[in-house]
């Protein structure tokens, strides 16, 4: 199975994310994550899903969407060159004897501090799922408390579209 990151562009209209999400669950097809925001284009909204599997059943997908009327245009991304981040905000135990240590790793990432309470930080952290998957495995003996993450946000490297 191969990790598939799909961009869909979509009329701007209430009921298009219910609409693509139910064509994958009607499928039985797993959506990873999901992003949704508007485009360069006016009215047009950008969906970026991520999914697995082979070739025949993004093949499958890509065909199932086109036949959605608020469906523009299908990219499978991870056919080209492409740039992909993921946001994640993590609040962890941060009592005063060890936020050096955590402020160590949280520089070695090049995350953020965005918030210090008494006894936690939030921490925000921009990358590819990897590195936020590696901060966190870092964070995680200090305790965890909260963690969210965006999803992926993905584009083409260069002039392709």
């Amino acid at each position: 199975m191969t990790k598939h990151t799909i961009s869909i562009l979509v009329n701007n209209q209430p009921g298009v994310l219910q609409r693509v999400s139910g064509l994958f669950g009607r499928r039985g097809f797993n959506i990873e994550s999901i992003t949704v925001g508007e485009s360069e284009e006016i009215g047009l909204s950008r969906m970026i899903i991520v999914t697995t599997g082979d070739d025949n059943t993004l093949e499958q997908i890509s065909k199932q969407l086109y036949k959605l009327i608020d469906v523009i245009k299908v990219i499978d991304l991870s056919s080209n060159p492409m740039v992909a981040r993921e946001l994640a905000l993590i609040k962890v135990n941060a009592e005063p004897a060890t936020r050096p240590e955590i402020l160590g790793i949280v520089e070695t990432f090049r995350a953020a501090v965005v918030d210090i309470g008494p006894s936690s930080l939030i921490v925000q952290v921009v990358g590819d799922s990897d590195k936020i998957d590696a901060m966190v495995e870092l964070l995680r003996p200090y305790g965890i408390r909260e963690l969210t993450r965006t999803g992926a946000t993905a584009m083409t490297r260069g002039s392709i579209k």
